[in-house]
């Protein structure tokens, strides 16, 4: 951290002496500080309960139901986005096409314009607010897990500036179109979510899908 020049002793006795009035240092069991540290830790904790019991209801009444066993089998979608998926959507299958679908969760695209005036095209947001919700924190889920298309298409899309949070922002929002359109179609085709690797070709120009084993659907 330091070279043979810097006097170690003085440099450690100037870190100690710009800590001394951090919240880093030591304080009193008694302190403000830590009373408000237990609070948030015991409110955190109370969520957590809250959210494995209702995850536990919601798996108990519908464990049987072939829609959500096939949801439950897409990466990062659990039981309570699972639920939320089929009570905000009803049958999956009333939708004749994914495009369908994904403009009733208000995932589609729309262009403003007044005029002869032309904005830009982003998501209308027109649809189902819980629904659109649902499928974000669900891709937010699947791309911090390893070995699925989902996390594979966001490292694609921002592997050109990682540190570019409107990019990544971009990435999210395509992976949550991602998820609702494949949620759509494992419910319509009735087939099994298949999970797969992906990589690239030698060339570097075409994807290459590697299929696990056990694997009974293509998605």
């Amino acid at each position: 951290m330091v070279g043979k020049k810097v006097s170690k002793a003085r440099l450690l006795g100037d870190i100690y002496e710009t800590a001394a009035s951090s919240i880093g240092l030591p304080i009193p069991l008694d302190s403000a500080a830590i009373t408000m540290f237990r609070l948030a830790l015991a409110e955190g904790r109370s969520l957590i309960r809250q959210r494995d019991l209702i995850e536990s209801q919601a798996h108990a009444a519908l464990a049987d139901n072939p829609d959500y066993q096939r949801l439950r089998q897409i990466p990062g979608i659990g039981p309570i986005t699972a639920m939320t998926v089929l009570a905000e959507a009803g049958d999956l299958r009333r939708f004749g096409h994914h495009r369908q679908f994904l403009k009733f969760c208000g995932l589609d695209l729309a262009t403003y314009q007044s005029g002869q005036f032309r904005g830009r095209t982003k998501l209308s947001k027109f649809g189902n607010a819980r629904l659109r919700r649902a499928f974000w924190v669900a891709a937010q889920v699947a791309i911090r897990q390893p070995d699925n298309s989902f996390r594979a298409k966001y490292e694609r899309y921002i592997a050109r500036d990682r540190d570019n949070g409107d990019l990544r922002r971009k990435a999210l929002t395509a992976i949550t179109a991602k998820m609702a359109r494949t949620a759509h179609a494992v419910i319509k085709s009735g087939s099994d979510y298949r999970p797969f690797f992906e990589g690239s070709m030698p060339s570097g120009r075409t994807s290459l899908s590697k299929c696990r084993e056990g694997a009974t659907a293509t998605l």
